[in-house]
């Protein structure tokens, strides 16, 4: 069933688990994570960014594809724009009926960024569409090395941010950055600065950049208050893994067959996420027994 972010990301806040969110940029990926949200009896929320929709993953052709995957599953699927910035698109994603909105107006100046996220959150919570901010600044993995502290979220201004913007969940900086991290660097969070901002705002918190990041960072992650986490090049890499692998075995493997392979592989990395941030086995349908969203 599809049902706005806010719902899941509510429950995950009050249970304290995390919620990925997979960036899936075609029929494949989706089917892929919400079919291992079932097997997990997990929440899932799908999602994509403007320019994965310009060269890819179309809205018009998606939105038909993950409302129909998402009526056959017994688990929360939340649709998500992720890294909205231009009004129109925003616009134009909650009026075709997405269930959340991310507005990253985190390069504005504060104050520029509270009136744009204000604007977004009163149109999209009209249309009974949750909106996702994000304050701090998330770098790029490739520079992390470079990362500046003083960028990261203060928990004083995040307070200011979301009692005037009205935000559902925020997109917080601690740490993580976006892309591929270079070859054996993991990233250093501050799980001190995380906890003070959960304390602080007591709601739903977002981390970007969870790929690369390594399991352990990810379960105190979650421990300190994150329960939504965006994967996009760990997902992109474990089907293009499972793509050569099924090549190396069998070159002559036609074009279906490497998407069918494409797809086994990062169903099995998205069930695989799910148990380590805790969401498996938090949605369980039957006559006897459902835990959660009841």
């Amino acid at each position: 069933m599809l049902v706005s972010m806010k719902a899941i990301l509510d429950d995950a806040n009050r249970r304290y688990y995390g919620v990925m969110a997979m960036n899936s940029i075609n029929i494949e990926m989706a089917r892929a994570g919400i079919m291992a949200a079932e097997e997990e009896h997990s929440p899932i929320i799908v999602q994509f960014g403007p320019g994965q929709m310009k060269n890819h993953a179309h809205a018009e052709e998606m939105l038909p594809v993950i409302k129909e995957l998402a009526k056959r599953v017994h688990v929360p699927v939340a649709l998500n724009l992720d890294h909205g910035t231009d009004f129109h698109i925003i616009a134009d994603c909650i009026n075709r009926g997405f269930t959340n909105v991310m507005f990253d107006g985190s390069s504005l100046p504060y104050e520029d960024n509270v009136s744009r996220t204000s604007m977004i959150s009163a149109l999209a919570h009209g249309m009974g569409c949750s909106v996702e901010g994000e304050l701090g600044h998330v770098g790029q993995a490739a520079n992390s090395d470079d990362m500046d502290q003083d960028l990261y979220t203060d928990p004083d201004q995040a307070l200011d941010f979301v009692q005037r913007t009205g935000v559902d969940a925020l997109a917080v900086a601690v740490g993580t950055a976006h892309g591929a991290y270079p070859k054996g660097k993991i990233p250093k969070l501050d799980f001190d600065r995380l906890c003070q901002l959960k304390e602080t705002l007591q709601m739903p918190l977002v981390l970007h950049g969870g790929s690369g990041s390594g399991e352990e960072n990810l379960r105190k992650a979650v421990a300190s208050g994150i329960n939504k986490i965006n994967v996009c090049t760990d997902a992109f890499a474990a089907g293009k893994k499972s793509m050569l692998k099924a090549l190396e075995q069998e070159p002559d493997l036609d074009y279906m067959h490497l998407c069918m392979a494409a797809e086994a592989g990062i169903k099995q990395f998205v069930k695989d996420f799910m148990k380590v941030i805790g969401s498996s086995g938090r949605y369980i349908y039957g006559e006897t027994r459902q835990v959660g969203y009841e």
